[in-house]
């Protein structure tokens, strides 16, 4: 029976997935990734021990899938996007991966902010740079590292090393070649952003541009005795996960809001005219002629886990003894303070935020007559806000008729039921649990010739979904929170600079 097999690197875990050709999920395997946080702002990881707990997660996906490694008619991979993963010209790693939660390239945004940079970007790639921008890293390492630099061979995304790890090809796509460096306009490289960020020494080292649909390669004899494929298995180009996500959602067309909550509150919407704005990233989609417009930031759900390991400890280690669910174990708190009128919010920048790195989360209305349940409301509400933010941002440009949603919260009915009273409009929920994996396996099916376009097989296979629709009451009531949300984060954006500094050593601050 034919199947295919997609990948899926994350933040913290890779995972791989193998689909029936009619879209059932037959089976997962995943693999926690470390990180090394060797210095504050400093997120990365090995990445030669990414490629080989991939290929653990890929034997074990094909073991569990019941079929054997011949039926797998094609493989292609996603991963999170921006950050570096760089090669030297033996396309060997050139150091540790960088993620895109790392922020040390501050000082380099700081400066072209200074020097009119910010603007020139956004005329000529779309987008304004931001901290894990490969842009600014390059930049951080040209400046501080300067060895490392000039043995660069080729400027490599995640999902773009894992596929040289099974091919030993060197590509990338399009939706990842235009997280920095190419023109809206024509989206294709530009010579002209290399210069604009003093990077013109690089042009030989991005990778070539394949369609995300196409076969670039085929897997290795070497890649083949560790991940259990059969060599000369055809591998597609792939693509970021941002529109891995959409795609595997149905979402990734025009008209539709696609709205993923997981580490990074993503949202985005597919247009057939570039527009640019300040307040989003303009990036190519994955057919030519379509644009990506995202608006993006890392205050989405990472808030939620980390209120759930900081303060619900005891529930945590229950729930890992009896098997059950931590997040059934705090429902009744949850529910009864939704319930009830508060006067808590929450701003969910303890990763990132809209106002740039130095933001920070904070808890406002707080009373001793406040329990935890207001406080886990109010982080959920604060999540979804900040989405609004984007989304809000994004309805000044461009029109949409419907949403979709996805990510680990999207799975809460609560979670889904805040996110249509927050925005007003209907939110549909589909039943597929690893939409980015079956994203970068509709890739690989059109690759083959299984579907016309990887949209097509979206259109065809994406079917059960639960739509929730917005409560008046209650939007009217969340608007109005919003609205004072909104009001702080503005009247606090002067003083983040300073709260910031209260924590900096003696010699470092201004």
């Amino acid at each position: 029976m034919p199947s295919l097999l997609g990948i899926d690197n994350g933040l913290t875990v890779s995972k791989a997935v193998v689909f029936d050709i009619d879209g059932t999920q037959l089976s997962v395997a995943r693999r926690r990734i470390p990180q090394s946080m060797s210095r504050p702002r400093w997120v990365e990881r090995d990445m030669l021990g990414l490629w080989l707990s991939t290929a653990e997660a890929i034997a074990e996906a094909i073991a569990a899938s019941g079929r054997p490694a011949a039926d797998i008619e094609a493989v292609a991979a996603t991963a999170h996007g921006d950050g570096l993963y760089l090669v030297n010209r033996e396309r060997r790693p050139l150091g540790p991966g960088i993620l895109s939660l790392d922020s040390r390239a501050g000082e380099v945004l700081a400066r072209w902010s200074r020097e009119g940079v910010f603007n020139a970007a956004l005329e000529l790639t779309g987008q304004i740079p931001h901290v894990s921008a490969p842009s600014a890293l390059l930049a951080w390492i040209k400046q501080n590292d300067l060895a490392r630099y000039r043995s660069i061979g080729s400027v490599l995304a995640c999902k773009d090393w894992l596929r040289l790890c099974l091919t030993g090809s060197v590509n990338a796509d399009p939706t990842e070649a235009s997280t920095s460096f190419t023109d809206f306009r024509t989206q294709e490289y530009s010579t002209g952003a290399l210069r604009l960020y003093g990077l013109e020494e690089l042009s030989d080292a991005l990778p070539p541009v394949k369609g995300s649909s196409q076969i670039v390669g085929h897997v290795t004899p070497q890649a083949a005795s560790i991940t259990g494929l059969l060599a000369g298995t055809p591998v597609a180009g792939g693509l970021h996960d941002v529109t891995a996500s959409a795609l595997g959602i149905g979402a990734h067309e025009i008209g539709v809001l696609a709205v993923v909550a997981g580490t990074y509150s993503i949202n985005e919407v597919v247009s057939k005219v570039p527009r640019t704005d300040k307040q989003w990233f303009c990036r190519n989609a994955i057919e030519p002629g379509h644009w990506n417009n995202m608006a993006i930031s890392p205050a989405s759900t990472a808030n939620y886990d980390w209120f759930l390991d900081t303060l619900c400890g005891a529930e945590q280690e229950a729930a890992a003894v009896s098997g059950a669910s931590v997040h059934d174990r705090i429902a009744s708190e949850l529910d009864a303070a939704l319930k009830r009128r508060s006067t808590v919010l929450f701003h969910p920048f303890l990763f990132g935020s809209p106002y740039g790195e130095i933001a920070s989360a904070s808890f406002f209305g707080l009373h001793g007559w406040h329990d935890r349940g207001d406080l886990i409301k109010s982080v959920l509400e604060g999540i979804v806000f900040n989405h609004r933010t984007h989304i809000e941002a994004l309805r000044a440009g461009f029109q949409f008729r419907s949403a979709r949603l996805t990510g680990g919260g999207s799975r809460n009915p609560a979670f889904a039921q805040l996110f249509a009273d927050v925005l007003g409009m209907p939110i549909t929920v589909t039943k597929i649990d690893e939409a980015a994996a079956f994203g970068a396996a509709l890739c690989a099916g059109a690759a083959i010739g299984r579907y016309v376009s990887p949209g097509d097989g979206a259109r065809g296979l994406v079917g059960d979904r639960t739509t929730y629709e917005p409560n008046a009451e209650r939007n009217q009531e969340l608007d109005a929170r919003y609205a004072v949300y909104a009001r702080l984060a503005d009247a606090l954006n002067p003083l983040w600079p300073d709260i910031e500094a209260l924590g900096a050593a003696p010699r470092d601050r201004p």
